[in-house]
């Protein structure tokens, strides 16, 4: 190969190493850009409203954009997962996740229990096809963000790695009982979700983000 071949054809060492650079920023960018906003936004209260609903209101696009942009990222990760890890189901189930996480963003949750400012307090009498569409895509990512931390958790005990593999179940379960919390009714349920699906997407950008760094002393 020539120089010049060397200097402008990609080797795949540096295709998979920015591919997991996306899932590593993806986690951390979403969460601190929703927690940002439901610190700072009037009438919004994390103990009742669930992070999806600041996609309303004259910010929502922030939140809106905050969802697509995570979810482009998380996809194009997924295929640097399916590069660098020899699991067939994990970067399937990552994809799902940014896919969810696009179509979270694309169809928007109804405004509720006074978020916006002026909303009326508690739930609407219906619900709009655009938050059905939200919900499902939440299932979505949920269901696809527990698994994938499951099955993370296998390929670590199986390589000998016990301190990765636990946390890894732990991420999935923080999201699981999250979840299952929020869907109970159960007081604060916005809450134990927001912990439990931040949990996990930032315990798949920290496995890609070695998953990179391990890359990078990878021969091209």
């Amino acid at each position: 190969m020539t120089a010049l071949a060397a200097r402008t054809v990609p080797t795949a060492a540096v295709r998979t190493r920015s591919l997991l650079a996306c899932a590593a920023i993806a986690g951390p960018l979403w969460a601190a850009v929703a927690l940002a906003q439901a610190a700072t936004r009037a009438g919004f209260d994390l103990t009742r409203h669930p992070l999806s609903v600041l996609s309303n209101g004259s910010l929502g696009w922030l939140q809106i954009t905050n969802f697509v942009v995570a979810g482009l990222l998380t996809m194009a990760g997924a295929a640097g997962l399916r590069r660098a890890l020899p699991s067939r189901w994990l970067p399937r189930l990552v994809a799902a996740n940014g896919a969810g996480m696009l179509a979270a963003g694309v169809f928007v949750m109804d405004a509720a229990d006074g978020f916006p400012a002026g909303t009326p307090y508690g739930m609407p009498a219906t619900l709009s096809w655009h938050s059905y569409g939200h919900m499902a895509a939440g299932t979505i990512a949920f269901t696809a963000s527990i698994a994938a931390c499951y099955v993370l958790a296998r390929h670590f005990r199986r390589a000998g790695q016990r301190g990765a593999a636990v946390g890894s179940v732990v991420a999935g379960t923080a999201l699981l009982a999250g979840d299952l919390w929020a869907m109970s009714g159960s007081t604060a349920g916005s809450l134990t979700l927001a912990i439990g699906a931040i949990t996990a997407m930032l315990w798949v950008s920290a496995v890609a983000a070695v998953a990179a760094r391990q890359a990078q002393h990878t021969p091209s």
